[in-house]
């Protein structure tokens, strides 16, 4: 079952060049099945989730569409209903959404995803993906007349630069961390974000 997930997430994600290739998949995975140990989670429903977090995300790809063909990937694989729910469940509300998730996602096994979802998203390779999606997706490196949003007004997908999608989202990460594993990764990989936002903007004077 494994196997199959990963043939069908490789295919999803491959040529990926917005920072969610399959090496993010793969860095998560491993990330949340650390976690997820530490936690005394089901690891099936935590693997599963973690290889398959991005392929509904509507920043890669259209939803409707996606939904549709992981529920017949279900199928093929026959995945119980039970577990099958869980992993929908997870896959619905893990994503920021610029805060509009908050609360919403309930399950153990979900919050240790979502934890290592987030790491991912901080510290040296975060600030490397940030880069890399803003390019992807025609945004500015900086622009210091322009700052950053409220996410629960604004829209998150409108035109913005890289170094606010730090003020945004990255730097609010390591405060809403679900377990004591991520709580203690996301402290170091978030004060190495601070000092390269201060360097950043140091050599942008």
């Amino acid at each position: 079952m494994i196997k199959e997930t990963e043939k069908y997430v490789k295919d999803f994600h491959m040529g990926d060049s917005s920072g969610h290739d399959y090496a993010h998949i793969e860095r998560v995975r491993k990330m949340a099945l650390t976690i997820g140990r530490e936690e005394q989670a089901d690891l099936l429903i935590v693997e599963m989730a973690a290889l398959l977090h991005d392929t509904v995300d509507d920043k890669l790809t259209d939803e409707v569409t996606a939904w549709t063909k992981l529920e017949n990937f279900f199928d093929q694989i026959a995945l119980a209903e039970d577990k099958r729910d869980a992993i929908k469940h997870i896959l619905k509300y893990m994503s920021f959404k610029g805060g509009k998730n908050a609360g919403k996602l309930e399950s153990l096994e979900g919050k240790v995803v979502q934890d290592a979802d987030r790491l991912d998203a901080i510290g040296a390779i975060g600030i490397a993906r940030t880069f890399m999606y803003a390019g992807k997706f025609g945004d500015i490196m900086y622009d210091p007349l322009i700052p950053p949003r409220d996410l629960q007004q604004a829209d998150y997908r409108e035109k913005t630069h890289a170094i606010n999608h730090f003020y945004e989202k990255l730097l609010k990460l390591k405060d809403l961390m679900n377990t004591e594993t991520g709580r203690a990764i996301a402290a170091e990989r978030h004060e190495f974000m601070e000092q390269f936002v201060a360097q950043f903007k140091e050599e942008w004077q």
